[in-house]
Formats: structure tokens, sequence, C-alpha cells
């Protein structure tokens, strides 16, 4: 098994990415467009996604990991 020498070769991590990217688009038009709240509270949720896994990557154990992507997860369902 390859060894991960940074948080953007973990899979997770880039499809986070690719969701994000089509979520602010999505966001920017229509009734999300209008509704601030809800507009903000999505795309700040999708970053969160891949900000608990790039920092939970960053920890020194397996435990701390773990914890950070159930977080994310946490992010993935509030999307």
């Amino acid at each position: 098994m390859a060894t991960l020498k940074s948080f953007e070769d973990i899979q997770a991590w880039q499809k986070a990415r690719q969701a994000t990217r089509i979520i602010y688009e999505i966001t920017a038009e229509g009734g999300f467009a209008k509704d601030y709240g809800l507009h903000d509270q999505v795309r700040r949720a999708s970053v969160s996604i891949m900000a608990n896994i790039a920092e939970g990557f960053g920890r020194h154990s397996d435990k701390e990991f773990a914890n950070f992507l159930n977080i994310a997860h946490g992010s993935v369902s509030e999307v």
C-alpha cells in the first residue's frame, strides 16, 4: 500500500474538492442565490469536509485522523 505524502493524495479529499466546486456553481443560481443563509451554510459545510480531512491528516495518530473523518462525514450529511 502506498504511503500518502499529502492530504491532497486522499481520494476522499479530491472528491470533496470536486463536490465543493459543483456546490459553489449550484448555489450561485436560482433559489440558492437568493437565500443567503442557506447559500452560505451549504458552502461552508462543503468546505468543512475538505478542511477536516486535511486537518485530520496533519494529526499524528490514526485515532485523531479517524475522529476528523467522522466530523467530515457529518459535514457531508449537512450538505
